[in-house]
């Protein structure tokens, strides 16, 4: 197609939108990238522009198909290549000669390093996907390519090969990579079909060693007078079984070159560099005019500024760093002694169970990170739940996917391939809900879900409010209250911990204090115990196998425990004791970068 077909057919597939009712249709780009997507739509317009525009569209629908089947990104690009007619264009246009022989000849050299390049890929990864690998090539910038060369900055380091700093100048400049065997490069090069050695008196013959020696050390001349102030040309020295040698351009510098036996202690980034200023300027060994000068570039980092006025390096001034100032202490206290300590099922088990500290920033100071996509599966989780459990929607599972699916696309994952797996797991735990909901469970019939409770208590010396969502309420044969907590999560608790499972604690404690007396009429119900069902995880094969959720029940507490446990809690928020606890809980923590526990966090707060 040329561009006179692309705008025919972009102005056919808007005038198509105009007539379906769309006052102001959508931009070209956009229908034609839908078009290509369903080639089918394309039939019902003139194939004298949409002719090339439906069979584009179908070869994309064999690749795309190819690589759902598993195949890889250099299988879909064969496809691709051979379903049109451009291989066999350039070839004849190879034969011809001439500039356009030229040309198809580099077209030819660029698609078989494509395809060098997706062979390589898939052998060194096993598998990267084709959308991880065109990411990879769209986000290549050569600068050889002049037509996608990018803004130059004056005040930049600029990497280009030897032919393209012909006619320029710089202060410094670095020669890298100065080795026998690469410069010079005696091999014979060319294009793929050797066009360009055709000429009006038949095909040249190759030129010779020599020729090509003279050519190569007349290049490193070209590369070496780039420089107005200073010159670097650096060479790998290795054994001599090992091969790496130094060019013999270097002995033609007249300057003998200098061994390097080690690499030179030298910051590799800004942010390194950064530090190392930082330790010079209060090292007790360092003299003083190292600290000093240490000290004066740092102020020129912190000075620097771009076109916008925004600084180039903020780390280095002094008002970005930490440590220097001694901890603050508030004069008001968190918490009034005198009102009750708030707490939730999920905050009594972290303040208690895995670190207080992480609780504190997440909860008190409302640091925690947005919701991640594993919190939104629970949620979208959930919520079906309910709606099954409330009639609102039918226990069917099409139903439910169809409802899932009408969301899912609100959810961000890192990749697509993420989101496709994610949405297995959800179909599976869906179902092994649907499973749970319709067994029979001990004569237990369901009484509420997503039931609402805030009751206070006394617990030791503190009063507790206890407040959130119990997402199923149920009565057994003796009239008592059953607690149930759908859980989404990837990993259950142990059997030893589910007995004393605080957030369940918690829920049966509330129950015996009236939280769900609404729920049968007035009357105060017996706690009859509570559980957990994993719905990512499946049950034992004892216990129905992976068909049904695994269930973690908990009998009606007894003792004091669960008073001693929210006494604690309550004391460690009303006295402002977050002291941080590793374990496994810190894999998944916000917070680890600046948390005096771990390593990472060291640094920062020491």
């Amino acid at each position: 197609m040329d561009a006179a077909d692309l705008r025919r057919l972009g102005r056919a597939l808007r005038e198509e939108e105009r007539s379906a009712g769309r006052a102001v249709p959508r931009p070209s780009d956009v229908l034609l990238a839908e078009a290509l997507a369903e080639p089918e739509r394309l039939a019902v317009h003139d194939p004298a522009y949409a002719r090339g525009a439906q069979r584009l569209g179908l070869l994309l629908r064999t690749a795309r198909e190819a690589l759902a089947r598993g195949g890889t990104a250099e299988q879909a690009l064969w496809q691709l290549w051979d379903g049109t007619s451009w291989p066999g264009r350039l070839e004849r246009a190879a034969q011809r000669g001439g500039t356009a022989g030229r040309n198809a000849d580099r077209d030819l050299d660029a698609v078989c390093a494509l395809f060098e390049t997706a062979a390589r890929a898939e052998e060194r990864t096993g598998g990267r996907g084709a959308l991880n690998f065109l990411e990879e090539i769209d986000a290549q910038d050569i600068a050889a390519d002049t037509l996608s060369r990018r803004m130059i900055r004056p005040d930049a380091v600029r990497l280009m090969t030897a032919h393209r700093s012909k006619g320029l100048e710089w202060a410094l400049v670095v020669v890298a990579g100065v080795q026998e065997g690469l410069w010079p490069d005696l091999r014979r090069r060319g294009s793929l079909l050797e066009a360009d050695r055709i000429g009006r008196d038949g095909l040249a013959e190759p030129l010779p060693p020599g020729a090509l020696l003279a050519e190569e050390r007349r290049l490193f001349y070209v590369a070496a007078t780039r420089a107005k102030e200073r010159l670097v040309v650096t060479a790998v020295k290795a054994a001599s079984e090992d091969g790496d040698q130094p060019s013999r351009f270097l002995a033609e510098l007249g300057v003998p070159p200098t061994d390097v036996t080690q690499r030179p202690r030298r910051p590799l980034s800004v942010a390194a560099l950064v530090a190392e200023l930082r330790a010079t300027t209060v090292d007790p060994d360092a003299s003083e005019a190292l600290r000093d000068a240490a000290a004066r570039r740092l102020a020129r980092l912190a000075a620097l500024r771009d076109e916008e006025g925004r600084p180039l390096v903020p780390a280095a001034h002094p008002h970005r760093w930490w440590g220097l100032h001694e901890p603050t202490h508030s004069e008001v206290p968190l918490r009034d002694r005198d009102r009750p300590v708030a707490l939730s099922g999920s905050a009594l088990d972290q303040l208690v169970n895995t670190c207080s500290l992480q609780w504190f920033l997440g909860r008190e100071v409302k640091a925690d990170a947005p919701s991640t996509a594993a919190q939104g599966f629970g949620n979208v989780v959930h919520v079906l739940a309910d709606e099954v459990a409330s009639g609102r929607t039918p226990a069917d599972l099409a139903v439910l996917m169809e409802r899932l699916d009408s969301v899912w696309d609100a959810l961000a994952f890192d990749a697509p391939w993420k989101s496709r797996q994610e949405k297995e797991q959800a179909r599976a735990a869906l179902e092994r809900f649907l499973h749970w909901h319709v067994m029979e469970r001990g004569g237990r019939t369901p009484v509420a879900t997503e039931h609402s409770f805030d009751v206070t208590l006394e617990a030791d010396v503190y009063k507790v409010r206890i407040r959130g969502s119990m997402d199923r309420v149920e009565t057994d044969g003796e009239g008592r209250a059953y607690v149930v907590d759908f859980k989404t999560g990837k990993q259950a608790v142990t059997r030893g911990d589910v007995e004393h499972h605080p957030q369940l604690a918690a829920y049966q404690l509330a129950v015996r204090e009236g939280a769900v007396d609404d729920l049968f009429d007035g009357e105060r119900p017996e706690p009859g115990g509570a559980e957990l069902v994993q719905l990512r995880q499946g049950a034992a094969k004892k216990d129905g196998g992976d068909d049904v959720p695994k269930v973690q029940a908990q009998e009606p507490p007894d003792g004091e425990w669960v008073g001693q446990l929210l006494a604690t809690a309550a004391g460690r928020v009303l006295d402002e004791r977050f002291t941080p606890t590793t374990g496994d809980h810190c894999e998944r923590c916000a917070f680890r970068g600046a948390c005096s526990a771990r390593a990472e966090g060291r640094h920062v707060v020491d």
